[in-house]
């Protein structure tokens, strides 16, 4: 397994860095000249650089399941990280499945899981399932929770973004499943053309 500096190139940390740095100066109207004179702006600071911290820690914790997503061991994420397999595990991993239920319910469509599905097969698997009606409903490491309609799905899945991007592919009919799982956001769209049979 490579380390991390064989992964990442010193440029491309400190170009990362001087990126993070450069966000929590530049997000709070004002704040590089009010930390000329402005007392306040040290503590508007302190809460800009936690905000950035909650939010790559978020970001670190959405990668190593998008690297378990792609098939790599625990003890390959450990050694990047720095850590025993064991620790990366433990600070890691996930409680089993929040998607248990997939007991039928009367009236309601029937559900099930695809697993285990990686990075680089989950949406040949999910364009062939959604020819035959089932779209995703939630999803995570190595699977998808799916459900069954009489309508054929298309699903996408784009790198995360916000703004013009998002909001144009709302316009097209896309709907985002879930929330999006860094680096990616999943989304489906529902076709006005009868489901093949299974």
């Amino acid at each position: 397994m490579r380390g991390a500096d064989e992964l990442l190139s010193a440029a491309e940390v400190t170009a990362l860095r001087e990126a993070i740095a450069t966000a929590v100066l530049n997000s709070p109207a004002g704040m590089s000249t009010a930390l000329q004179d402005d007392p306040q702006a040290y503590l508007r600071l302190v809460a800009a650089t936690r905000t950035a911290a909650e939010e790559t820690s978020r970001l670190l914790r959405e990668a190593v399941d998008g690297a378990r997503h792609a098939g790599h061991s625990w003890d390959s994420v450990g050694q990047l990280l720095g850590v025993s397999r064991q620790a990366a595990q433990q600070r890691f991993g996930t409680p089993a499945s929040t998607v248990a239920n997939t007991q039928p319910v009367a009236g309601a469509p029937a559900r099930r899981v695809l697993s285990p599905l990686t990075a680089f097969d989950e949406m040949d698997v999910l364009a062939e399932e959604g020819r035959h009606g089932w779209h995703s409903v939630d999803y995570g490491t190595l699977f998808h929770l799916v459900e069954a309609s009489p309508w054929q799905w298309e699903h996408r899945r784009v790198l995360v973004s916000i703004g013009p991007r998002r909001h144009r592919l709302h316009d097209e009919g896309w709907q985002l499943i879930g929330s999006m799982w860094f680096p990616w956001a999943y989304y489906k769209r529902r076709l006005d053309i009868p489901a093949e049979p299974d």
